[in-house]
């Protein structure tokens, strides 16, 4: 592929991207030149690549997540396009933090595993505002008596804080300290797009109770 062809590719996967509502994987992008023919899997690839390179510099990125990619503005000017919202986005409880921290590092887990790390009671609603959000899903249940539901993160939970994979979590040395969970999701969300994280309720901890211990 000739480096004209190669340029004109690549305009047209920004153009794509652009007008996306979601990641596009690279299979995806293929299927749509399949009609034209000539184009392969490898030269989207080194299409995406030179996107990527001429972005360098600009406000926008080109971002690979679990889902595939997508044009992002750069962490670096996030608080200029929140100015945009007149509304200030809803911040993270801290319940709501620990909660999906533990979540993370820990999954599959079950709600009391979270109650017994955490040492209190789980208000309903972070469960359920979680899963609302995308970010996490039953994946099975724990065969003791029963029978509670295992959490685990989604795919929408790595789209959303910019990972392709788990593996890119930020480490832990322990996962028994609640403030060490919340400064890795605080981390993870300092790279997350320009967009509110997360809707909790404000009474998230007010309802929360000592954990009882069995």
């Amino acid at each position: 592929m000739s480096v004209d062809v190669k340029d004109r590719l690549a305009q047209i996967l920004e153009a794509l991207l652009l007008a996306a509502d979601q990641p596009l994987s690279v299979e995806a992008l293929f299927r749509l030149f399949q009609a034209e023919g000539g184009i392969t899997k490898k030269d989207v690839k080194a299409a995406l690549d030179v996107l990527g390179k001429n972005l360098e510099g600009r406000a926008v990125e080109l971002r690979e997540v679990a889902s595939g990619y997508r044009l992002q503005v750069r962490p670096e000017y996030a608080e200029w396009v929140g100015k945009l919202w007149q509304e200030r986005p809803p911040r993270f409880s801290r319940a709501l933090l620990e909660t999906l921290a533990l979540v993370c590092y820990r999954q599959p887990i079950t709600r009391g595993e979270i109650e017994e790390i955490r040492g209190v009671s789980l208000s309903p609603n972070i469960i359920k505002t979680l899963i609302e959000r995308g970010w996490v899903r039953e994946v099975g249940v724990k065969e003791v008596p029963g029978r509670p539901a295992l959490l685990g993160t989604t795919p929408q939970f790595l789209d959303d804080f910019n990972l392709k994979s788990l593996d890119e979590l930020p480490t832990l040395p322990e996962i028994k300290d609640p403030a060490q969970l919340e400064a890795a999701l605080l981390r993870l969300g300092a790279s997350a797009p320009a967009q509110p994280l997360a809707e909790t309720a404000p009474d998230d901890e007010a309802n929360e109770q000592p954990a009882t211990v069995h």
